[in-house]
């Protein structure tokens, strides 16, 4: 990587087909994510673009920073510890050492700017808490703003747990709710977990919910028909993704359990490397962020959380082969 501040680059940079945003800040959260960023990079032949961001605002008096010579400081102190952060990912992980790094860095809010980076990227990485989080807040603002905002699929790494880093063979949970959102979902799931990796699709059903599958349900038989209707709804739709596609596939099961879709998933992703939510399903209301039930996942899970979004691009998928769903 080139030595002078001024740099953004490294001199070997490539220009492979995917490019995964990571937003860093020099908290343990952040060097997390740029980690997992990494790895995912190293399986999907991807390049990491290393976005640090500074304030030009001083928020103790909210006057702007005039002194152009502090402004640079700023700038400068900020691309070493971005270049800091990744050196000591690189030093620590010898399996990431060679991953293209390109550095970035941004004045004004790390949200903003990771969101406008997001337009030309085909994943954004953050952790679930930055350096400047409140320690009462469920989730990091830069977090909550990137998965509500961002034009690409977003993933929040919670800090290191018993979850694995990024490879060619995961283990995916994924909710499953019938829209469309979560077909997109579903087709995601079946991309990270890659040929050699597993996906377990959910479908939960609230039965104290007026608005869910399972109101009314009078019985065990009554709601074992609701089960059955739930896995052949599943089984068809993963049916018509595989047969459009070529290639092996990951082994595919398919659950549909009672009780609230966040927790469900949550307790199904347990065992999980990944869990995959869309960002707003059917039963979700119109006044919230982006999802009651993805907002659920990206504070509770154990692992790093994937949220599709409705309205942005996603990440390109596997190339296919059989077009049997093992379920």
């Amino acid at each position: 990587m080139d030595a002078q501040p001024r740099a953004t680059a490294d001199s070997t940079r490539i220009d492979p087909a995917l490019r995964v945003v990571v937003g860093v800040d020099g908290s343990a959260g952040s060097l997390t994510a740029l980690r997992w960023a990494m790895h995912w990079a190293l399986v999907r032949g991807a390049e990491v673009a290393v976005l640090a961001a500074y304030p030009t605002v001083a928020y103790w008096t909210d006057a702007e920073i005039v002194d152009l010579g502090a402004l640079d400081a700023v700038h400068d102190d900020t691309w070493a510890r971005a270049r800091a952060a990744v050196d000591a990912v690189r030093d620590s992980d010898s399996a990431v050492r060679d991953v293209p790094v390109s550095l970035h860095v941004e004045p004004g809010p790390a949200a903003a700017q990771l969101v406008r980076h997001s337009a030309d990227a085909d994943l954004l990485v953050v952790g679930s808490r930055g350096r400047s989080a409140v320690r009462s807040a469920l989730l990091g603002s830069v977090a909550l703003h990137s998965v509500s905002a961002a034009e690409c699929p977003v993933v929040v790494v919670p800090l290191p747990g018993r979850w694995t880093e990024p490879r060619a063979d995961s283990r995916v949970v994924v909710g499953i709710d019938g829209s469309e959102r979560s077909a997109a979902a579903l087709s995601a799931a079946l991309t990270e977990a890659g040929p050699g990796g597993s996906v377990t699709a959910v479908r939960s059903h609230d039965v104290t919910d007026p608005w869910g599958d399972g109101y009314g349900v009078a019985g065990a038989a009554a709601l074992q028909q609701v089960h059955e209707g739930a896995l052949q709804r599943m089984e068809a739709l993963l049916g018509q993704l595989l047969l459009a596609s070529a290639g092996e596939h990951p082994v595919v099961r398919r659950l549909s359990l009672t009780g609230p879709a966040g927790p469900v998933l949550v307790e199904q992703a347990a065992e999980a490397d990944l869990l995959v939510v869309a960002s707003r399903g059917h039963g979700e209301f119109r006044g919230l962020v982006f999802g009651s039930v993805a907002l659920h996942c990206v504070v509770h899970a154990p692992c790093p959380v994937l949220v599709v979004r409705p309205a942005a691009r996603q990440l390109p998928t596997l190339t296919l082969v059989d077009s049997a769903a093992s379920t």
